[in-house]
C-alpha cells in the first residue's frame, strides 16, 4: 500500500506520524510513505521530498511575501503525488498549501483518493469553504465531534477521529505538590493567567488581564497568579507580569528546556481557575480539569469583520463540544476588566457546573475507547474499501 502524506507544521507532523503508525498497524500489508513532513513523520518512515519548514507559513502577510516560493512547492508536491500514484493522498491541516495541492492532483489524476485531516472551521465562519473542498477532497478527518454534519452537507464524507488533547497526560498529585513547593505557593488557591502565544495577543490582552487581576486581588488577596508563558512571548509576559498584583509566578519555558512541558502540565494541574485567551488552550484546561473564563479582543476593523462573519454565539470549544455555555467568555467589546473579574471570582467560588462540562468535553473528544491513531487509520482504510 502506498500513501502520500503532507504536513507543514509541528501539530500536523504529530497528527501525520500518529496516522502513519495506525495505518501500519491496521493495513495488513506493507505500507510505504512518501510526502512532506517533519521529524516525527520521518521517524515513522516518511521519505520527505523537502523540509516541512519551507511551507510552515503563518499569516496573510507572510504568505504573500513568500508566495512565489510557496507556489513552486505546491506544484512540486502535486507533481510528486501524480508521479507516485499512491493509493491515497492525505493532506494534514495547513489549508493554504494542502488544498491547493489537492486541487491540482484532482484535476490531473482524478483517480487518486484525497483525504484532508482536520476539518476547516466552517461551523464558525465561511461555510462555503466546505463546498469548495468537495470539488477535490473525498474525505475529511475531523477533530471535533460536531463537525461531520457540516462537511457531509457539502457532499464530503467526514469521520470524527478524536482530538489529540483528550489523550495527553495530565499532572499527578506528586507533580502538583512539587510544583507548589518549588514556587512557594503553599496551600493558596491558584489562578492561571494565559494571555496568548502571539505578540499581538499579549500586547492587546496583557493590559486588560492586568487590570482584571487587580480587581480580583482586591476581592481575594489570598489568590496566587501563575503565568505559563508561551516561548515566543516569554520576555514580554515576564516584563508585563512585574506590575501585576499578588507576586505573579511566571513560568518561562526558555529556562526549562525539555522540562518545560512537564512544568506547564503541573501548573495546569495546580490551578483552581484560569483566565485564558480564546483558542485551543480551553481544551488543554478542560483536559486538566481546570475551570476557566475566556477573554479575547482584536482591532476595531477585525471586530467588525469577524462579528459579521461569525455563525455561533460562542467561540469557546468547551462550550461547543459540551453543548453548554458553562465557560463565561468576553469577546471583542465585552473584553473589559469590570466584566471579566466578577466572572472569574464566580467560577472560582462555584466551579461545579463547569466541571461537569469539562468532563463531558473530554469524553466527547475521545478520551476513552480506540486511540486517535486507530480511529484515523480505520477511517482512511474504510474509505479505500480496505476496512
Amino acid at each position: 500500500m502506498r500513501v502520500f502524506v503532507t504536513a507543514g507544521e509541528p501539530s500536523g507532523d504529530r497528527l501525520g506520524a500518529s496516522l502513519m503508525r495506525g495505518l501500519r498497524a491496521q493495513a495488513g500489508e506493507e505500507v510505504s510513505f512518501d510526502g512532506v513532513g517533519g521529524p516525527l513523520m520521518e521517524a515513522e518512515g516518511l521519505r520527505s521530498i523537502f523540509s516541512m519548514d519551507e511551507i510552515s507559513i503563518m499569516g496573510i502577510v507572510e504568505i504573500l511575501s513568500n508566495y512565489r516560493a510557496l507556489k513552486a512547492r505546491i506544484r512540486e508536491t502535486a507533481q510528486a503525488v501524480i508521479d507516485a500514484r499512491p493509493d491515497v493522498l492525505v493532506t494534514v491541516d495547513l489549508p493554504e498549501f494542502s488544498l491547493r495541492v489537492a486541487k491540482i492532483v484532482r484535476e490531473r489524476a482524478p483517480d487518486i483518493r484525497i483525504v484532508h485531516y482536520v476539518a476547516p472551521t466552517v461551523w464558525a465562519w465561511r461555510p462555503k469553504r466546505a463546498e469548495k473542498m468537495a470539488a477535490h477532497v473525498d474525505q475529511v478527518l475531523a477533530l471535533l465531534p460536531f463537525e461531520p454534519p457540516y462537511m457531509e452537507a457539502a457532499g464530503i464524507r467526514c469521520d470524527f477521529v478524536g482530538h489529540p488533547v483528550a489523550r495527553e497526560p495530565v499532572a499527578g498529585a506528586a507533580e502538583v505538590a512539587r510544583f507548589r513547593l518549588t514556587h512557594g505557593l503553599g496551600e493558596a488557591p491558584v489562578a492561571l493567567v494565559l494571555p496568548g502565544s502571539r505578540r499581538s495577543e499579549v500586547a492587546r490582552l496583557g493590559p486588560v488581564f492586568g487590570r482584571t487581576l487587580e480587581r480580583v486581588h482586591e476581592a481575594r488577596p489570598d489568590l496566587r497568579f501563575v503565568v505559563p508563558a508561551a516561548p515566543a512571548v516569554a520576555g514580554e509576559v515576564q516584563q508585563m507580569a512585574e506590575s501585576w498584583p499578588g507576586r505573579a509566578v511566571v513560568i518561562d519555558p526558555r529556562d526549562l528546556g525539555d522540562a518545560a512541558l512537564g512544568e506547564k502540565r503541573a501548573a495546569f494541574g495546580a490551578a483552581d481557575v484560569a483566565l485564558a485567551a480564546s483558542g485551543t488552550v480551553s481544551l488543554e484546561l478542560a483536559a486538566a480539569g481546570t475551570p476557566m473564563v475566556v477573554a479575547y479582543d482584536m482591532g476595531w476593523l477585525s471586530r467588525q469583520i469577524i462579528g459579521r462573519m461569525l455563525l455561533t454565539d460562542t467561540v469557546t470549544l468547551v462550550n461547543l463540544v459540551s453543548e453548554t455555555r458553562a465557560v463565561p467568555e468576553f469577546i471583542g467589546a465585552k473584553c473589559r476588566p469590570e466584566a471579566i473579574a466578577p466572572a472569574l471570582l464566580s467560577v472560582l467560588e462555584a466551579p461545579q457546573e463547569q466541571m461537569r462540562a469539562l468532563e463531558t468535553t473530554m469524553k466527547r473528544l475521545g478520551r476513552d475507547g480506540p486511540s486517535m491513531a486507530d480511529r484515523a487509520a480505520a477511517a482512511v482504510l474504510d474509505g479505500l474499501g480496505r476496512g
